[in-house]
């Protein structure tokens, strides 16, 4: 566990300071950062990784599949830990224990607890969590925009445009001259770092931390509960070797920051959720560091 700690999570976690420590220095612009991650850097890491990939496409089809039914289990688990919560907390438990931080906290402890291999593992999770963000994350929230409205906020992210496209490649065995993937593996290289200082700007401009009961009953369905369903989900789905370890890692992750933007959208106790988001974060460093210590024990 102690070289989990000091090899792989402590270089996420001083990353991450610099980030926050550099928005408590400087007046940083957060939206912009954001969307330079999410329309720029993430998109080219998806779509280099899946081009690069061994992993055979039904193999890929088969780890989203199972991200999604260990979402839905947990949501599950929210949804009946909430009944014992006031009615406006319960939607804020349910999309906090659901919608993970796959991306700028996933991607790279994915790459250094288990290589490259992992983190195209990792990228495939990572799709398969913006699609659930964009879809529960608001229909859980408040948004009114129905089915219709969840699927245009899909098709805006360049990240689905980015798999389909690697998909379509793969699937016919072309390829993009080679000048314009060199460009874009560039782009993909600065996307672990700069998601992971992206996070920690954005824990360093958060509030203060409550410990109310709903945010305590979210962080821990996040950070204990999930990684032992997943284990347990995955195996009965057949799931070994670096799936398995891919999807437990990915589902030892804390609450995804994103959730909290969309709380502001739709006013649904913002202040409750950024609670959740950084106490899921902070507590998932020793979870995080217990479950890739014993990641050898699900191959």
């Amino acid at each position: 566990m102690l070289s989990a700690l000091t090899e792989v999570i402590l270089p996420v976690v001083l990353v991450a300071s610099l980030g926050a420590l550099l928005a408590r220095r400087f007046t940083l612009d957060q939206p912009t950062l954001n969307k330079i991650q999410l329309y720029g850097l993430v998109p080219a890491l998806a779509f280099s990784s899946l081009m690069k990939t061994t992993a055979p496409m039904g193999d890929t089809i088969r780890l989203a599949v199972a991200y999604g039914v260990v979402s839905l289990a947990i949501g599950v688990l929210a949804w009946l830990a909430g009944r014992f919560l006031p009615a406006r907390s319960r939607r804020g438990v349910i999309a906090c224990a659901v919608i993970g931080n796959n991306g700028n906290f996933g991607l790279p402890i994915a790459l250094l607890a288990l290589g490259e291999a992992g983190l195209d593992q990792a990228v495939v999770i990572f799709v398969a969590s913006l699609i659930l963000m964009w879809t529960v994350g608001p229909a859980v929230l408040g948004s009114h925009g129905g089915p219709l409205g969840a699927l245009r906020a899909i098709l805006r992210l360049p990240t689905i445009w980015a798999v389909a496209l690697a998909g379509v490649l793969r699937a016919t065995g072309l390829s993009l001259p080679a000048g314009i993937n060199t460009g874009i593996d560039l782009v993909a290289a600065g996307a672990v770092p700069i998601v992971l200082l992206g996070l920690g700007i954005q824990l360093g401009n958060m509030g203060r931390l409550h410990l109310t009961a709903p945010v305590l009953t979210a962080a821990v369905l996040r950070v204990l509960v999930l990684p032992l369903v997943t284990l347990g989900l995955g195996r009965l789905m057949g799931l070994s070797g670096l799936p398995l370890q891919s999807l437990v890692l990915a589902c030892a992750m804390p609450t995804a920051v994103n959730v909290l933007m969309i709380a502001m959208e739709y006013d649904a106790e913002p202040d409750a959720i950024a609670s959740a988001v950084a106490l899921s974060t902070f507590a998932s460093i020793p979870t995080l560091a217990l479950v890739v210590s014993n990641l050898a024990l699900f191959a």
